[in-house]
């Protein structure tokens, strides 16, 4: 117990040492001073490649393309985890959640780090099929997210699949590993293709996501045994939620990055509070698994035709609550609010004048104490109660449904 507590306090204060260093010293602009010049260049440079592949523009490679890069966006496999923890797989469902929620933090920390460019639009032809691909076409270049997220989340199933069978065919494995490289490959292809990334881009994602599939395949068990039978798991993981959004990086100008961050940070926190309070209940080995005589197909719909329309409501009831609390919790402690999106009375500063919109901050100024900033956007901790509600209820009160509907 005392050991647990030792690491967790050295984490959240290793955290916090970063967070005042990287504010003391500048780092930021900084890092971007000297990697910027380098990535836009490459960007430029790689120019020619991105419109020779775009010459083989056709309507099925767009629709091909596009339709791939939703696949793998970030929204597909938001909406792929719960039914991934209501199928019995609540271990894979765990790790891929806290692995995505890495890559995101991770990728957008280094997008809004570097704040580098996308390929110009013009010449080049930017295609955004959808309302998600039009806010990804909002954030930096550097790293492709969909790259990073293909090679760590493809790359971990793999790794699950095989052990989880147990298969130790070699021909089997090459056929796993071809296939990952195929699918990495096309949707490092696409990005180019659709405009969306410059080859530098791709290569950076590529060479992250290595990086981190690397590192969680060494601690994944660390964590996952934490997170089901450790000690002080939720205050642990508050505290830590609550610090890295100090910790993200101030980009060159606002993105959606943050906002994403801010969301998935939610999720994890709704996750892993829900999996520790129910475990030996819900998320336990020994639960009915898909195509199995405990859990047939025509039960699993019916867990999906409860399950789905009740986290719905619950991410509802959850942003509806939190954009009735935090202003009072706001306006209680002195603090002074605006809000961007969700409260247009508040889409203003406190004196009165027409908010700057920025979302963001760095690092301690975020803070209302060390802030130079007239008011803070309530948006963020709407965001944040609202994804934590939707994940906790995908792992808690939802299973208690299935029990009580013996689904």
């Amino acid at each position: 117990m005392e050991s647990i507590a030792i690491w967790q306090g050295a984490t959240l204060c290793g955290i916090v040492t970063w967070i005042l260093m990287a504010s003391y010293l500048n780092l930021t602009p900084k890092l971007r001073s000297w990697l910027q010049p380098w990535v836009a260049h490459h960007v430029i440079a790689g120019t020619p490649l991105v419109l020779q592949i775009q010459n083989y523009q056709h309507s099925l490679l767009d629709a091909f393309f596009s339709a791939l890069s939703c696949v793998v966006s970030v929204p597909f496999y938001t909406a792929f985890l719960p039914l991934l923890f209501w199928s019995g797989h609540g271990k894979l469902a765990r790790q891929m959640t806290l692995l995505m929620a890495f890559c995101d933090y991770l990728g957008n920390c280094i997008k809004d780090a570097v704040s580098a460019p996308r390929p110009s639009c013009p010449p080049v032809r930017r295609l955004t099929a959808t309302k998600d691909e039009e806010d990804n076409a909002m954030e930096y270049g550097l790293p492709s997210s969909h790259t990073l997220n293909t090679v760590c989340l493809s790359g971990y199933l793999l790794h699950y699949i095989l052990s989880y069978t147990h298969n130790e065919d070699p021909h089997v494995k090459f056929a796993g590993f071809a296939l990952v490289c195929l699918l990495v490959g096309l949707i490092g292809l696409g990005r180019i293709y659709l405009g969306m990334h410059s080859p530098v881009d791709i290569i950076g994602g590529l060479a992250v996501g290595l990086l981190i599939l690397s590192f969680w395949l060494t601690v994944h068990k660390y964590v996952d045994n934490f997170v089901v039978s450790g000690q002080n798991v939720t205050t642990f993981w508050v505290a830590l939620t609550f610090i890295l959004l100090f910790a993200y990086p101030t980009p060159e100008f606002p993105t959606p990055s943050f906002e994403y961050h801010t969301a998935f940070n939610g999720v994890t926190l709704g996750i892993v509070s829900g999996v520790q309070q129910t475990y030996h209940q819900f998320h336990h080995e020994a639960v009915p698994h898909l195509f199995t005589s405990q859990l047939t197909i025509p039960y699993f719909m019916g867990r999906m035709l409860v399950g789905i329309p009740t986290i719905l409501i619950v991410k509802f009831c959850s942003k509806a609550l939190a954009k009735w609390i935090l202003p009072v919790v706001a306006n209680t402690l002195g603090i002074p609010i605006k809000s961007t999106t969700y409260l247009p009375m508040l889409n203003g500063s406190s004196n009165g004048k027409k908010s700057d919109g920025l979302k963001q901050s760095g690092y301690l100024q975020k803070l209302y104490l060390f802030s130079s900033q007239d008011s803070f956007d309530v948006d963020t901790g709407i965001r944040f109660i609202q994804y934590a509600g939707l994940a906790w209820s995908v792992v808690d009160l939802v299973p208690s449904l299935f029990s009580q509907l013996s689904l």
